[in-house]
């Protein structure tokens, strides 16, 4: 069992963060925020696959206005993700935000520093301090240090912003399209402070370069107990993030949503269409919310016995399928109806 590191805990909305609490999974709408109707609408595709928390790009008043009509008709929490403009973050909390994604040390002077964090104290709305490796102010950018000390130099320098305003209702997270460089700033941060962590990578690519990087980078740090909240940014419809996001949390037995879905690599002995099989199987799984885990696996030789602890599977052979429960055969079939007599199964005991 991971021992996760011990963080202080606040609240985004209704959802706990840090402490005890489950690691969150979190996506982000790429609707025009000024479009109400579509941003609620991907906001409740992306909750209906499990996301949590939601984070909304707010470039002017227009789309901080349409937050007040969003957060009527959304349940999830919703993040305001805002730069340089502080009037922006004070009209997002007055028309009902759950949280800031801003960097204190770049929405000018102190006077309005002070009114936004007022305004966040008074409502209950904490701030995200956000570190991207490749928008680091000038004067620490130049310093003649590891890339990763350099965000965590920048993020202290925000922290303490906030700090000075009596304010500690803070998540922090610190980015890098390189996956050494985010870790090695993860576990930094992680020894200097207790607030609660946000990961991700940043700028990771397309859907199957973004989650390899992804799943080793923020895979790496939750093995190490790092971490409160994830996002797997991808260039790709952000249902995809979540579902990315729960893959990661299941396979480190840290969170369990839907299926588990197991399948061995196909090899010499398989005689039947393992990997056609296999996909139409997943994909006909894909909307069970049930903690299941199924297996399809390649032939009789091992595959009931490799996957005993699955809940559901089927086993090829020549031209046909064993059906098991919990490494059990409990029919054997042509290869044809091995996928309805599996589904059969399956539903019949939900």
């Amino acid at each position: 069992m991971i021992k996760r590191r011990v963080s202080k805990q606040i609240h985004i909305g209704n959802v706990k963060i840090g402490g005890n609490a489950p690691i969150s999974v979190q996506s982000m709408c790429n609707t025009d925020t000024r479009d109400i109707k579509a941003t609620v609408a991907q906001i409740k595709e992306l909750q209906d696959v499990g996301c949590e928390l939601i984070r909304l790009a707010v470039l002017n008043k227009d789309a901080a206005e349409a937050i007040k009509e969003i957060k009527k008709q959304v349940t999830i929490p919703v993040i305001a993700d805002i730069h340089f403009d502080y009037r922006l973050a004070i009209q997002c909390i007055e028309n009902g935000i759950d949280a800031l994604r801003l960097n204190p040390g770049n929405i000018g002077r102190d006077e309005n520093v002070k009114k936004v964090v007022t305004l966040a104290k008074t409502n209950n709305v904490p701030i995200r301090i956000g570190i991207n490796a490749g928008s680091l102010d000038k004067s620490i950018a130049d310093l003649d240090i590891p890339l990763h000390e350099k965000m965590v130099k920048s993020a202290m320098q925000h922290v303490k912003i906030l700090e000075d305003n009596n304010f500690d209702k803070i998540k922090i997270s610190l980015k890098s399209s390189s996956v050494i460089t985010t870790i090695d700033a993860y576990r930094l941060i992680a020894q200097t402070v207790d607030y609660p962590l946000h990961l991700g990578l940043t700028e990771s690519g397309t859907l199957k370069g973004g989650l390899v990087k992804s799943s080793i980078g923020i895979g790496t740090l939750l093995a190490e107990g790092i971490g409160d909240t994830i996002r797997v940014s991808l260039t790709e419809n952000p249902v995809e993030e979540v579902q990315a996001g729960y893959s990661i949390l299941k396979a480190l037995e840290l969170r369990q949503r839907g299926v588990n879905f197991v399948s061995c690599p196909t090899c010499g002995r398989c005689q039947i269409d393992l990997i056609g099989l296999a996909k139409k199987v997943e994909n006909a799984i894909k909307d069970i919310n049930r903690p299941i885990t199924v297996a399809v696996m390649g032939c009789p030789v091992n595959g009931p016995g490799e996957a005993k602890h699955a809940d559901y599977g089927v086993a090829g052979a020549i031209g046909e399928g064993y059906i098991f429960k919990k490494g059990e055969i409990v029919k054997r079939v042509k290869e044809q109806d091995i996928l309805p007599e599996l589904l059969n199964l399956i539903n019949n005991e939900n």
